[in-house]
């Protein structure tokens, strides 16, 4: 049997980007610490432990977005219902594209993702934190 795929992961992430802000490294730089703005990493644990995560971001892991962000499951999140500008991000920005669609899609707004994803954070210098940090 031959797997047939309609439509490609890259152009899943090409249409999030028609609908989803992408912020650029140099002005989310200027975000961190603003109480109106929430970093979300969507990365696995394990990336996450191997690489650090933004300052003050918040770890979401993908497979429980939907879960996390809706207020009716037993899953749900209180830092999602707060008023803020949520901005996704990944290592490279693709799975952070379709999660801020998603995210989108389910109502939460302000919404944008992180272009480059944290690859380009940290080769531009970006704050990161460790748990030893």
């Amino acid at each position: 049997m031959t797997l047939h795929i309609t439509r490609s992961v890259k152009q899943m992430v090409a249409e999030a980007n028609e609908h989803v802000e992408e912020i650029s490294i140099a002005d989310a730089q200027q975000l961190i610490g603003r109480d109106d703005v929430l970093f979300i990493d969507i990365r696995d644990i394990r990336e996450v432990a191997k690489t650090g995560r933004i300052i003050g971001a918040r770890h979401v892991p993908r497979g429980m977005l939907e879960m996390w962000i809706d207020p009716e499951t037993s899953y749900h999140r209180e830092f999602f219902a707060e008023d803020k500008k949520f901005i996704f991000y990944c290592a490279g920005a693709w799975r952070s594209a379709l999660a801020a669609k998603t995210a989108q899609d389910m109502g939460l707004t302000p919404v944008a993702h992180l272009e480059g994803g944290i690859n380009a954070w940290i080769a531009a210098g970006g704050p990161i934190e460790t748990r030893d940090s």
